[in-house]
C-alpha cells in the first residue's frame, strides 16, 4: 500500500500556515487528480498482493479454483437445476446487463430446467446463470495470480468495466446493499473515479457460516465488476481486543487464514481483492495511524463511543474493557487509514459507519453501502450466530447436516416477513443461480422454477407454493453452492489442517 498521507493532506508547513484540521477526509480536489489519472492512465490494474502474517505466506494460494468444466462439458450437461459454480478467466463479448465472462462471480451456464428458450437476459434477479447465458464463456481455467495469466485476466476486467455503462455500475453496487448513504454521492463517486476503494472487513473469530461465506462472495465479485478496488480487513487484533479466541492471536491468525481458504474455493474473485491483515499493516505504518485513532477519540465523547459497541456483538449497556472502548475508534480509522471510498459492511456495523461520517469535515464522506443481515433458523432470531450451531449452516456442513438444519428451520406457511427459509432464498439462491427450481408431485402442483423473489412470494402467500416444498428445494440449492467448498477441504492438506485446527478452537463471545 502507498504509505503516504491520506488524499488531501498538507505538508507539515502548509497545515502551520493554513491552520487545517490535521485529519481531513478525501478532499475535492484530491477525488478530482485521481479521476484524471484514471482518465489519462486507464482504469488501474486490479491485480492486488495478498498479505496473510508471515507464518502463513507459504500456504495460501491466492488464485481462483480453476473452472470446472470446458465448453464441451456444459454443452452435453444434464438439466440439474443448481449447476456448479464456475470461474471463467476471460472477459465475455459486452452484455445489455452486467458484463459476465470475467474472473467475477462464480458462473453458471445451464439454463433453468423449464426456461431453456426464454431470453435469460429478461430473467429477474440480477441473474448469474442470466449473464453467462447470454455471453461466450472462455472455458480456460482461472488464472494463477502470480503468473503472466494474471496480468491478461486484469486486463480483461479493465476492458469489460470500460464497456460497462455508468447506470450499470451504479446499479450492481446499489443491489448490494438495503441501505446506501448516500446514493448521489455514488453515482457521482463513479462519475469521477473509475475504480473506487471498498472496504470490507472481518474479525477472525470461529468457523464461517454462509452469511460470512456466501454473501460476503456475491457482494466482492460485485463491486469488483462495478470497477472497484475492493480492500477486505483482517481483523486480527481487532479480535484479540474483543477477546475472541480467548485473545489468542495466533489462534486469531490461524482462523483468518482458514477464512481466505473458504473464500478462495466458494469464487471470491481474488485477483481484485487486496487482504490486509491489521496487526501487519498498523505496525507499518503506526505513525499514521495512531494520531488519526487519538484525534478520532478525541472528538468523540463515551457516551457516543459506546454507542457504537454493538459492532462487536455487544449491547450499549454491557460492562464493557478499555479495550473494547476503544474498538469503535479504531474502527472509525480503519475507514481513513484505507482511503476508503465506499464501505461495505453489514447493517449490524452502521453505527460506527456514521461516526465516520460525522468525523468527516468535507463533503466526499466516505459513502456507507450497508447489506442485509441474514437470520438464523430459529424463530426471532435476527441475525445467524455461530454461537448457536443448531441455527447456522457452516460453510464446511456437509450434506446431511445442511438437510437436517433446513428441516428443522422455522418456517411459516403463507408467511415470508420473518420466514428465514424465504430469506435465504432472496439473498442466497436467486443471486447464485437466477432462478430457484421446487420438485414435487404432480398431485401436488408439479415442478416449477421460480425466475424472481415476486413469483415465488406470491405463490407462498397463496398457499400455492408449501413449505415442504420449499425446504428440500432450499437444501438442494445450498448443498450445491457448498460442495466447492467441500471438495476444497477434502482435497487440499493444507486446508483440511487449517479447518481441523479451527474446529477444536472455543468460541468465545
Amino acid at each position: 500500500m502507498d504509505p503516504s498521507p491520506a488524499p488531501g493532506a498538507s505538508t507539515a508547513a502548509e497545515v502551520a500556515a493554513a491552520s487545517v484540521d490535521a485529519f481531513p477526509c478525501r478532499s475535492a480536489s484530491s477525488a478530482a487528480a485521481e479521476g484524471l489519472a484514471g482518465a489519462v492512465a486507464g482504469i488501474p490494474c486490479l491485480l492486488q498482493i495478498v498479505h496473510p502474517p508471515p507464518a502463513a505466506a507459504a500456504s495460501i494460494d491466492p488464485s481462483p479454483a480453476p473452472a470446472a468444466s470446458t465448453a464441451d462439458d456444459v454443452a452435453a450437461a444434464s438439466v440439474d437445476p443448481f449447476p456448479a459454480p464456475i470461474i471463467s478467466s476471460s472477459a465475455a463479448e459486452d452484455l445489455a446487463g452486467p458484463v459476465a465472462g470475467i474472473p467475477i462471480l462464480p458462473q453458471i451456464v445451464q439454463s433453468p430446467p423449464a426456461a431453456a428458450s426464454m431470453d435469460p437476459s429478461q430473467a429477474p434477479g440480477a441473474s448469474i446463470a442470466a449473464e453467462v447465458a447470454a455471453a461466450s464463456v472462455d472455458p480456460s481455467p482461472a488464472p494463477d495470480a502470480s503468473s503472466s495469466a494474471a496480468a491478461g485476466a486484469a486486463e480483461d476486467l479493465v476492458g469489460a468495466v470500460g464497456r460497462m455503462t455508468l447506470d450499470k455500475r451504479f446499479e450492481l453496487l446499489m443491489s448490494i446493499g438495503e441501505e446506501c448513504i448516500q446514493s448521489d454521492e455514488l453515482r457521482r463517486l463513479l462519475e469521477n473515479k473509475p475504480s473506487p476503494i471498498c472496504y470490507d472487513g472481518f474479525e477472525p473469530s470461529g468457523r464461517m457460516h454462509i452469511a460470512q461465506g456466501i454473501v460476503k462472495t456475491i457482494n466482492v465479485n460485485k463491486m469488483i465488476r462495478a470497477g472497484c478496488k475492493v480492500k477486505i480487513w483482517i481483523a486480527d487484533w481487532f479480535a484479540q481486543l474483543n477477546n475472541k479466541m480467548g485473545g489468542d492471536l495466533k489462534k486469531i491468525q490461524t482462523v483468518g487464514r482458514y477464512m481466505i481458504e473458504i473464500w478462495k474455493a466458494a469464487g471470491m474473485n481474488l485477483d481484485g481483492v487486496e487482504f490486509l491483515w491489521s496487526s501487519e499493516e498498523i505496525n507499518r505504518r503506526a505513525d499514521e495511524y495512531w494520531p488519526l485513532v487519538m484525534d478520532i477519540a478525541r472528538k468523540n465523547n463515551v457516551k457516543r463511543i459506546t454507542r457504537c459497541c454493538t459492532i462487536m456483538g455487544r449491547a450499549d449497556n454491557e460492562e464493557l474493557t478499555a479495550a473494547q472502548i476503544f474498538y469503535p475508534c479504531m474502527q472509525c480509522a480503519d475507514i481513513f487509514f484505507l482511503k476508503a471510498d465506499i464501505c461495505q459492511l453489514g447493517m449490524d456495523q452502521r453505527k460506527v459507519n456514521m461516526l465516520a461520517r460525522e468525523y468527516c469535515k468535507t463533503k466526499l464522506k466516505p459513502i456507507i453501502l450497508s447489506h442485509h443481515m441474514l437470520p438464523g433458523f430459529k424463530e426471532g432470531q435476527e441475525k445467524m450466530s455461530k454461537s448457536d450451531p443448531s441455527s447456522a449452516i457452516f460453510m464446511e456442513d456437509d450434506e446431511a447436516q445442511v438437510n437436517l438444519k433446513i428441516k428443522q428451520a422455522f418456517c411459516p406457511p403463507n408467511i415470508v416477513e420473518g420466514n428465514p427459509c424465504v430469506e435465504y432464498i432472496e439473498y442466497i439462491v436467486f443471486p447464485w443461480f437466477g432462478w430457484f427450481e421446487v420438485v414435487r408431485k404432480e398431485n401436488n402442483g408439479g415442478n416449477k422454477t421460480f425466475l424472481s423473489m415476486d413469483e415465488l412470494t406470491a405463490d407462498y402467500v397463496s398457499g400455492a407454493l408449501h413449505p415442504g416444498d420449499v425446504k428440500p428445494a432450499l437444501a438442494k440449492a445450498i448443498n450445491k453452492i457448498l460442495q466447492p467448498v467441500r471438495h476444497h477441504f477434502n482435497s487440499s492438506k493444507e486446508a483440511k489442517v487449517l479447518l481441523n485446527t479451527v474446529k477444536k478452537y472455543r468460541v468465545s463471545s
